[in-house]
């Protein structure tokens, strides 16, 4: 699905972004962090060869057959511009929007992951996904996501009317731990999942570049004597970015929040 990058042209560069949490903790704030990520995408697309968006996008995405959730169009808008252009979009599902089905693929032209997957960019090699269910610990997380997963559960949802099913997800949602904006997420140390993921992937692969979302940190560690671990952090507090230039993978930051 996604084709390896042997050469990045020059000049152009590669966007990595993800937990952007659109709906909560309101609709106003939400609304202004949409209108903000519109700003970013329109600065990236001036020198961008393609664009990775992570998961979590949304704090919740349910796709009933002849409806999406209500709201989100300026996004949405801005990413059909971008890949009519010719610009390639990537989107990984998360967590909070693993409920993305054909819609994006067939109405926006964005192709929908939802495993990390392995590919060349230029260079080097990157491992990139959410991060959601990976490494040791979250068991209950992992139950769950497998429940969610499953088609038996996707399709008893698709019964409830958009009314209700997207009103009570819209509700549990605004519970979520983002929902106050407040930087609750604490740095584990030698306890982050994901750092163990990737040094259980490295043994196995070597990749230059670990990509992912999730954590809601912004994070650059380093994976074995010769690999990063880079985390996206999120757009609620951080509005935290990854670019690639062809030879360095940095961590940036796009109008930074008050917070």
């Amino acid at each position: 699905m996604i084709t390896p990058i042997e050469q990045l042209p020059a000049g152009k560069k590669i966007y990595f972004a993800s937990d952007f949490h659109l709906g909560v903790p309101t609709p106003e704030k939400s609304l202004a962090r949409e209108k903000k990520i519109v700003r970013w995408l329109d600065q990236v697309k001036q020198d961008a060869h393609a664009i990775y968006l992570l998961g979590d996008i949304f704090d919740f995405w349910f796709e009933y057959r002849h409806a999406i959730p209500r709201g989100f169009i300026r996004l949405q808008g801005k990413l059909a511009e971008i890949a009519d252009s010719g610009i390639p979009i990537y989107l990984f599902t998360g967590n909070h929007d693993m409920w993305m089905f054909d819609y994006f693929p067939k109405e926006l032209n964005i192709p929908i992951i939802r495993k990390p997957i392995s590919t060349k960019i230029g260079q080097h090699t990157f491992f990139i996904g959410h991060g959601d269910g990976l490494g040791p610990k979250d068991h209950t997380y992992k139950v769950l996501k497998r429940i969610f997963a499953n088609r038996v559960s996707q399709w008893l949802f698709a019964r409830i009317h958009p009314n209700m099913g997207i009103g009570l997800a819209n509700y549990w949602s605004r519970k979520s731990r983002l929902q106050n904006t407040v930087h609750d997420e604490v740095f584990l140390g030698d306890d982050e999942w994901l750092v163990h993921y990737c040094n259980r992937v490295e043994q196995r692969q070597h990749h230059d570049f670990y990509v992912f979302g999730h954590r809601h940190l912004p994070l650059d560690l380093p994976i074995g004597e010769h690999s990063r671990y880079l985390n996206l952090g999120e757009w609620v507090n951080f509005c935290s970015y990854a670019v690639y230039d062809g030879e360095q993978l940095s961590l940036l930051y796009f109008e930074k929040a008050d917070a």
